[in-house]
């Protein structure tokens, strides 16, 4: 069977890496006798639509495209943070007869007969749904924290004066600097690594001339 392993981490910064996804998913591929034929991997924040992950979208069409027989992710959460674009993601592979295989929850879309598993999308949907409850919870309760903070006479955000240093720059938006380098616009450098377009703009004047 061929497989396509697809990997993800939040920050677009060396403080993480791909590298142990891809490691495990080769393991469980390696076991499973699964031919990978390709390894996609994106750095960028999954609170980002997945119309905006340049890469996902690049290994689902690569999959659909080459017949790819299934997608490996480390978990559900690498596919997307949205509930329904989780099942718009789903509901696409399965459309195209692509499985797909979620390590952390040990379930797959398909069963050995390449039919939809009854029980899968049910669970994906449940996980997704979830997810999502949660992360607002988390959201709610760290502007609540914010307010009450504010209300006490408290400051959030930098300190007044403070300027990042070149150096600590560059090492920080290491990928976006490169990708300008390369001659990508900002919008597409925004998008590749999840950093705003402002912030693109600006590294641009300084590091690009």
């Amino acid at each position: 069977m061929k497989a396509v392993i697809y990997a993800r981490v939040s920050s677009v910064t060396d403080r993480q890496n791909t590298e142990r996804q891809v490691k495990d998913l080769m393991d469980y591929a390696s076991y499973m006798n699964y031919d990978v034929v390709q390894v996609y991997e994106e750095k960028i924040s999954g609170a980002k639509k997945n119309s905006d992950r340049a890469v996902l979208q690049e290994s689902i069409d690569y999959c659909i495209d080459n017949k790819i027989d299934i997608l490996l992710c480390s978990e559900l959460s690498r596919i997307g943070r949205s509930s329904f674009e989780v099942l718009e993601t789903v509901k696409r592979l399965i459309d195209n007869n692509v499985n797909l295989y979620l390590q952390k929850e040990k379930m797959t879309l398909l069963d050995d007969n390449g039919k939809p598993s009854i029980f899968a999308p049910i669970m994906i949907a449940t996980l997704s749904c979830a997810a999502q409850l949660e992360r607002e919870n988390i959201a709610f309760r760290l502007q609540s924290g914010f307010r009450r903070h504010i209300e006490k006479g408290g400051r959030v955000g930098r300190r007044v004066g403070y300027t990042k240093s070149r150096e600590k720059k560059e090492d920080e938006y290491r990928d976006t600097i490169r990708y300008l380098r390369k001659g990508f616009g900002v919008r597409d450098t925004a998008k590749l690594t999840g950093t705003s377009e402002r912030t693109v703009a600006r590294l641009k004047k300084e590091f690009c001339h």
